[in-house]
């Protein structure tokens, strides 16, 4: 197994406990010899690098574009030249946009609203046309709205569930971007794996997309309550005003990923939330880095 990472949101630690398992390569796979070093003698790549951040696409597209965009194709180029079988790609909910219609489901027509968002679809199209001009086995997981432990509370790019654990076991009042009612398809990290590893010997894979989430929603408003009760501290946040290019609700139909790779998810929203608490805590306590 080999990992291409630049370690811009992530670290090296997360790797410890395979560490004996893994080829270690620091580069950035938007570098095209990189990327090629990186595939060279692969079977199948997942590629799951981005700036997965709405926020800064809006403020830095020629970023968000190259993080997302450019290096999805190079990534592919590297695949096909390398003589790659299966490529896995971490696509985005993103996509759908602000559609009404919920759930959201593959055969809608994306709607972006961020660079972040076109970023993510274009990657979707080069997968696409990769398999038909190339042969490339490919296949798009549209991630709902990860959460987990690990995520990297002090990174400009985490999620919101990060960023209120870590506000309220510090005493502080959260940030809800508009009226908290916007509602999201939180999927917790141990399903988002369980579906990368379904799609390694999935058959028939030939550019489609699917969505990689668990079918239920939550407002920003009644995640705060829950983790407010699970802490035991007032559930106050502090209100700013809406941000461009975040959606208003999300929520996903599932039914295709579990005809294509038998995808069920396994873990429940308040069982994913006191795990997520749990391992904060623990690093709280224990003074560890994130």
């Amino acid at each position: 197994m080999r990992v291409l990472d630049d370690l811009s949101a992530g670290r090296r630690a997360n790797l410890r406990a395979v560490r004996d398992d893994v080829d270690f390569m620091r580069g950035n796979c938007a570098d095209l010899e990189t990327a090629r070093r990186a595939a060279r003698g692969m079977d199948v790549v997942y590629h799951e690098a981005a700036v997965p951040s709405v926020a800064r696409s809006v403020a830095d597209p020629v970023l968000s574009h190259r993080a997302n965009a450019t290096a999805t194709l190079t990534m592919l180029v590297a695949a096909r030249d390398r003589g790659v079988r299966r490529f896995i790609y971490a696509g985005s909910s993103s996509v759908y946009g602000d559609a009404r219609q919920l759930p959201k489901r593959e055969d809608m027509e994306p709607r972006p609203l961020s660079p972040y968002a076109v970023g993510k679809l274009v990657g979707e199209h080069y997968l696409r046309i990769f398999h038909g001009l190339y042969g490339l086995e490919t296949l798009t997981l549209r991630y709902f709205n990860v959460y987990g432990p690990r995520q990297n509370a002090a990174s400009p790019y985490s999620g919101v569930i990060s960023l209120f654990v870590t506000s309220l076991l510090a005493g502080k009042r959260p940030v809800i971007y508009g009226d908290g009612q916007q509602s999201r398809d939180f999927t917790y990290v141990e399903d988002v794996v369980q579906a990368n590893v379904r799609a390694l010997t999935a058959r028939g894979l030939a550019g489609q997309h699917v969505n990689v989430a668990t079918g239920h929603r939550v407002t920003l408003r009644q995640l705060l309550e829950t983790l407010g009760r699970e802490i035991g501290v007032p559930a106050r946040a502090e209100s700013r005003p809406p941000r461009a290019g975040d959606i208003r609700h999300s929520l996903a139909d599932i039914s295709a990923a579990h005809r294509l790779l038998g995808y069920r998810p396994k873990v429940d929203f308040e069982t994913g939330l006191r795990r997520t608490l749990e391992w904060y805590r623990g690093g709280r306590k224990s003074g560890a880095r994130r």
